[in-house]
């Protein structure tokens, strides 16, 4: 009986934190068009062609004793849902799942 209960338990959990998670994805749909998105060939094409953004990250002792100062390490990614923010991978696949469901089906 504890085995079912727990099993029910980490069942609900999981498929709140999946909605949890699909609802903090953002809808653009008012930025990208059908039209635009249905050019994508898939969803690496869409990551590639996203909008980039560079962030400053601050250098770790091993950088600054290495390269000395001034040091500033810069990243830049992908920001697929157009909020201005770097995004990971896992963000840029719900955007571009979100786009598919409305577009594609």
């Amino acid at each position: 009986m504890k085995v079912i209960t727990a099993i029910i338990v980490s069942t609900m959990l999981l498929s709140h934190l999946a909605y949890a998670e699909k609802r903090k994805t953002r809808d653009i749909s008012h930025l990208i068009s059908k039209e635009e998105f249905l050019s994508y060939k898939d969803v690496a094409d869409f990551i590639d062609k996203s909008p980039k953004v560079t962030v400053m990250k601050p250098p770790s002792k091993d950088d600054i004793d290495e390269q000395g100062r001034p040091f500033v390490t810069s990243l830049t990614g992908s920001d697929c849902d157009r909020d201005g923010k770097m995004d990971d991978n896992p963000t840029c696949n719900a955007v571009f799942y979100k786009l598919w469901l409305k577009y594609a089906r």
